[in-house]
């Protein structure tokens, strides 16, 4: 299990002294549990639990990804070159516990395939595309990077 490996990974970085790698990971655990607490409450956000343990810490490790990433942007354009390398090195610890990610040729003959066993024709089987694309490839899709491809498979 994904949260097995980050708490041998939290030891190990104590164990080195590597604070950059321990705070990242001390990171992950919070918002691991974070989640956890969320998936408890009887109103939760999206009203439905992941299937596996597995699902539910690789959402929330995406999550954390894509907030790093924008905040890098927004770290750029604002002259924070070192704020920006401080989340890139917390992606890069994030990222070890993430399933390789499909590239974009892997991705389009996902969707290809998809389609063609679904019948999408146009714009109107988007939302049923891109469910069972999330449906079959959530953990190893960027779903923001995939939309872009749904859209030109379907046009």
């Amino acid at each position: 299990m994904i949260r097995d490996d980050i708490k041998a990974a939290q030891i190990t970085a104590m164990k080195a002294g590597d604070k950059e790698a321990r705070g990242a990971i001390s990171l992950m655990q919070s918002a691991i549990k974070n989640r956890d607490i969320e998936a408890r409450a009887p109103q939760s956000r999206d009203g439905k639990a992941p299937e596996s343990d597995d699902a539910l810490v690789i959402e929330v490790l995406q999550k954390m990804v894509k907030q790093r990433r924008e905040s890098i942007d927004m770290f750029v354009k604002g002259g924070r070159q070192e704020l920006a390398d401080k989340e890139a090195a917390e992606i890069a610890v994030i990222e070890r516990f993430l399933p390789q990610q499909m590239d974009e040729a892997q991705t389009t003959a996902a969707i290809l395939a998809i389609k063609a066993e679904i019948g999408a024709e146009g714009m109107k089987d988007m939302g049923r595309l891109m469910a069972e694309l999330k449906a079959r490839h959530a953990s190893e899709l960027d779903m923001s990077k995939a939309s872009g491809l749904v859209k030109a498979a379907l046009s």
